[in-house]
């Protein structure tokens, strides 16, 4: 270690013979005190900490910072001017396991065979296709970020949502209180109520930041790595009461803007449905009907007063955070990276009518992706495109925006890199690190591919998969090998599709796409059959 190395003058003969005397003695004595203070404490508060603010379903738009002009995030607008907020961040799934594993491990989700949300949709009579062999729980012998870091000396917290269908304490956190939330307010599942202190009216994302508070208080004098994995703003949709009652009123005093409250999007591997026909299945709000046609309500507006409040309470969970670091003197040495584990639930989960009360579709539609296409569950920028912000004081320069493509196997590189940490390139085979833009240096990162043999519970959509490279992004549905081409520069909506117009970059893509598909050996969706059966990992439906 450097601070050994600087010692050791003392300990020469030369040195020793000019130094024996009383004073120098003395001398000596508090330098190594110091030193062995130094080691006793393993060099408290000199390795930065990171504190990973992972919150669930947060869309793209979502934040003020990204063009929000109904919720209100002051904390997180604050983080993003005093950090560095990028514009073409992805996650590696638009659902949430998958995502969740390539953040901790460094790889795609194809290349873990952890392709679909835990325990994932159930094969339904009506799919043409089985869906792709998978397993159902990280993979042992992942060596994880948090495994890293606590090699290391990091103490390590995992809070939330992990969703990866083993104990964190299995793969790397020393401590963690994680489960599925039943309800946002006390009590919120029975897993909590053994594992997180709470009592009546206590709202759960107010109760899951004091346990990170508390971690945080408990290890100030070592480093740390807090994996806050918020389950908001995931349904069910429950605001904090106060805050409903905030953008009640909030949403009363705005005008209404023009344009349909929801739109039905088709499946693109469909036959293309005429305005006539669409006319039909907007008046015909059934779901046998819609089923047959493969359209999908799509949430237009950001309205939602109960989706809201959900996202400013997240917002003041972050501001708490923030506020006790700089109570403990931490602030300057924290890394925070603020992100999403995938895009905006502007499509419901399981299909859902619109010919409900207000009331009722605030409980099922969160939110809009507008202008971005697409929800959760889809392979449209909507579903995978989400907000990234990272702040290191000092580090990352201030009130920065950055256009560098980056996805979730990327983050355990480079948080890495930041800590001047050694890589593990056998486990985030997959990532990149992002050190060069958070430098303001420019920073290729190649192409990031999404791979989904999976029928989505946000749509009828085929399983399917995408590459993007550049400014380019081409989408392959696997039940009728169905392309499209979208300019991400031009077109970030994908309103425009360029299959036809640029066959020589649909074949480029889509090579590059098969090659990567075998290479991390990807499992696809197969035909059914009179005598096929589901594979490995599937769920029936009883």
């Amino acid at each position: 270690m450097q601070r050994r190395r600087d010692l050791s003058f003392c300990f020469n003969d030369e040195v020793r013979g000019r130094m024996w005397n009383n004073k120098c003695q003395a001398i000596m004595l508090v330098m190594v005190t110091g030193f062995a203070t130094l080691c006793a404490n393993g060099f408290a508060g000199q390795m930065p900490n990171v504190v990973f603010f992972l919150v669930d379903d947060l869309g793209y738009r979502d934040l003020g910072c990204y063009g929000s002009e109904f919720y209100e995030t002051p904390a997180i607008d604050r983080l993003a001017r005093e950090g560095m907020r990028f514009e073409n961040a992805y996650a590696t799934c638009h659902v949430c396991s998958p995502s969740r594993a390539s953040i901790l491990t460094g790889k795609y989700p194809a290349r873990l065979n952890l392709t679909e949300w835990l325990a994932g949709r159930p094969e339904r009579d009506y799919e043409k296709l089985h869906h792709g062999e998978k397993v159902t729980a990280l993979p042992l012998g992942e060596q994880t970020l948090a495994a890293t870091l606590k090699q290391h000396g990091y103490a390590t917290a995992n809070y939330g949502k992990a969703h990866l269908n083993r104990d964190p304490k299995s793969y790397g956190f020393d401590e963690s209180i994680t489960g599925w939330v039943r309800s946002y307010y006390h009590p919120f599942s029975p897993t909590y109520s053994r594992t997180l202190e709470s009592t009546e009216g206590d709202y759960f994302t107010d109760k899951l930041t004091d346990a990170a508070i508390d971690f945080i208080e408990r290890n100030q004098d070592r480093p740390f790595f807090v994996h806050l994995e918020h389950f908001s703003v995931h349904d069910p949709i429950q605001g904090r009461k106060d805050l409903v009652e905030k953008y009640r009123e909030k949403l009363a005093l705005l005008k209404r803007p023009d344009g349909p409250d929801y739109i039905l999007e088709a499946d693109p591997s469909s036959p293309t449905i005429s305005p006539e026909e669409m006319e039909r299945l907007i008046s015909q709000d059934e779901e046998i009907t819609h089923r047959e046609a493969r359209v999908w309500w799509v949430k237009q507006k950001q309205d939602n007063v109960q989706f809201a409040a959900m996202v400013e309470a997240t917002d003041q969970s972050l501001g708490r955070i923030r506020a006790k670091l700089t109570e403990l003197g931490l602030d300057q040495n924290t890394i925070i990276i603020f992100t999403s584990d995938n895009g905006g639930m502007s499509a419901s989960n399981q299909y859902r009518g619109i010919h409900h009360s207000k009331e009722v579709l605030n409980s099922r539609y969160a939110s809009s992706n507008l202008p971005l296409r697409g929800a959760k569950g889809w392979n449209y920028e909507g579903g995978i495109r989400v907000p990234l912000i990272v702040h290191w004081e000092g580090k990352v320069p201030q009130h920065t925006l950055s256009d560098a493509v980056v996805t979730g196997t990327d983050f355990y590189p480079t948080i890495l890199d930041m800590l001047d940490l050694p890589l593990v390139p056998q486990q985030h085979l997959d990532g990149v690190s992002f050190l060069p833009a958070l430098k303001m240096r420019k920073h290729q990162r190649g192409p990031i591919f999404w791979h989904f043999p999976h029928y989505s519970n946000h749509g009828y959509q085929s399983p399917g998969g995408a590459v993007r490279s550049g400014r380019y992004k081409l989408l392959e549905y696997y039940e009728n090998e169905t392309l499209q081409l979208f300019d991400l520069v031009d077109d970030p909506g994908e309103k425009n599709d360029l299959v036809k117009a640029k066959p020589e970059i649909v074949g480029e893509l889509r090579g590059l796409f098969h090659r990567w598909r075998t290479e991390v050996d990807a499992k696809m969706p197969f035909p059914k059959t009179a005598n096929s059966k589901p594979a490995a990992g599937a769920r029936i439906q009883n």
